[in-house]
């Protein structure tokens, strides 16, 4: 009816514009909420949500009583629901939008949807009409029906939605956040508070999920830990590494930095009631074949004695133990500061100082690794080169005075050229003569002359680093 209809039945109506846009974010964050009971999640149409929970009922002692969590749940945070729960998406949403809800019994699907109107298989609103009109009301009426006559009539979406529900045809559902082949969970009894009582709760699904990696020779590149909050909130924390990983240790070390920066004190009322960490990027990790140098000086083998204790015993470093201190501390690094601010440098084929060196991430192979036998370079170069007047005594010697910053600088010393020919293949390749020069109070620059003195050729000067 109109508005102007409802308010004269209902003087008082309380009335809010529509919000389809704020209602599909607010729906998407439930989704994100849904997560603390299984990971394949996503928005139904516009006011439902799509759970796979095959696998999830043990962790919560049954379905019926995930399914009662859930309601319960969702009723804290001020929704009314009405969820189902079968064997397909199709019978599951049929039962909760016009049955009675609850769990369908396996094997039951097709008992539970015969009573239920045609409008439970999600047909339009013409299809359904269209199927009344003739007589054909309930599910039941079309469940021994053969399918060829119903698409010819009704068309195929009719015979699709039908199969879908009985489990004829299949029904992917596309989680709305990927799930991460690599999982672990954990719920708790009573909430609980603090960085300590979380930390160690971090610990034992660390220690959890590192068997997990163990399993299948794989170590994680990035790990993710969610904390849901007993007020709906989540709460995330994510840690990437230089190098495959599964030591608990080394984890633990960096997920300290992260936890620290989360609102998770008890004075915001809302503790930790689940905890999920997930390993989203692996990659493969093989066991690792040690060295019997690893087991140090045994002595005499007859008198080995208990092999428990060889790790305890002093020995040769294992090859590769500095490699791993690096990514250590590479790790700790990149997670306080952010990646981008830890790389690492690798040569470019190029002779040109701003084109020879290319950044890439730290301990990253592949790529040329030695170094071209140069001149020495300034540690800092400006980009672009910044253009400066200078003067020479003639047109290829060492510059005797420039002025860069409004200020002269008289040249006390200088050493060059070092020629630098332009990359053909460019065109702005032009010669580049480089002096290493000092002024008289001491300091040192890099400045190149850039062309050849020709017709149509004027040189121009340029300061590209600075020494020290």
């Amino acid at each position: 009816m109109t508005l102007t209809d409802a308010r004269a039945l209902i003087p008082d109506l309380a009335v809010r514009p529509a919000d389809p846009a704020g209602a599909a974010r607010r729906l998407e964050k439930l989704a994100d909420w849904a997560l603390r009971f299984t990971p394949w999640c996503a928005p139904a149409g516009t006011d439902g949500l799509w759970l796979d929970v095959t696998g999830c009922g043990h962790l919560f002692g049954g379905e019926s009583a995930l399914l009662a969590r859930l309601i319960a749940r969702l009723g804290r945070l001020g929704f009314t629901a009405r969820a189902a729960l079968a064997d397909t998406p199709g019978a599951a949403w049929a039962v909760a939008r016009f049955g009675s809800g609850g769990v369908v019994a396996q094997g039951g699907t097709r008992a539970a949807l015969a009573p239920l109107p045609v409008a439970a298989l999600r047909l339009d609103a013409a299809c359904a009409a269209g199927l009344e009109r003739v007589g054909l009301r309930c599910v039941a009426d079309l469940l021994d029906m053969p399918r060829a006559p119903l698409g010819d009539r009704f068309g195929a979406r009719l015979a699709t939605r039908l199969d879908q529900a009985l489990g004829h045809a299949p029904e992917p559902i596309s989680p709305r956040r990927p799930v991460a082949p690599y999982m672990v969970r954990r719920a708790f009894v009573e909430p609980i508070y603090g960085l300590e009582s979380i930390a160690g709760a971090l610990d034992s699904l660390l220690e959890a999920l590192c068997r997990q990696l163990d399993r299948g020779e794989r170590g994680a590149r990035r790990l993710v830990l969610t904390l849901f909050r007993i007020d709906g909130a989540r709460r995330a924390a994510t840690i990437g590494t230089s190098r495959a990983l599964r030591e608990q240790k080394p984890l633990a070390r960096l997920f300290a930095d992260r936890l620290d920066g989360l609102d998770l004190g008890p004075e915001v009322g809302a503790g930790i009631e689940v905890m999920v960490l997930a390993a989203p990027a692996v990659d493969r990790l093989a066991p690792a074949q040690c060295d019997l140098g690893d087991l140090g000086d045994l002595g005499d083998l007859d008198d080995l004695g208990d092999l428990d204790d060889v790790s305890d015993r002093p020995g040769p470093a294992r090859p590769g133990a500095d490699d791993r201190d690096l990514a250590a501390l590479i790790d700790r690094l990149a997670n306080r500061l952010g990646g981008a601010a830890v790389m690492g440098l690798a040569p470019l084929a190029s002779h040109l100082p701003e084109r020879a060196v290319r950044a890439r991430p730290p301990l990253a192979a592949g790529g040329p690794t030695s170094w071209p036998d140069t001149g020495p370079r300034p540690l800092r170069l400006f980009t672009p080169p910044v253009p400066v007047t200078a003067m020479a005594m003639v047109p290829d010697a060492p510059p005797v005075l420039f002025r860069w910053r409004g200020r002269a600088h008289r040249v006390a010393r200088a050493a060059g050229p070092e020629r630098i020919a332009g990359e053909w293949w460019r065109e702005d390749g032009r010669t580049r003569d480089y002096y290493r020069v000092e002024d008289h109070t001491g300091a040192r620059f890099w400045l190149y002359r850039e062309g050849l003195w020709r017709d149509d050729d004027v040189p121009r000067w340029y300061l590209h680093g600075v020494f020290g």
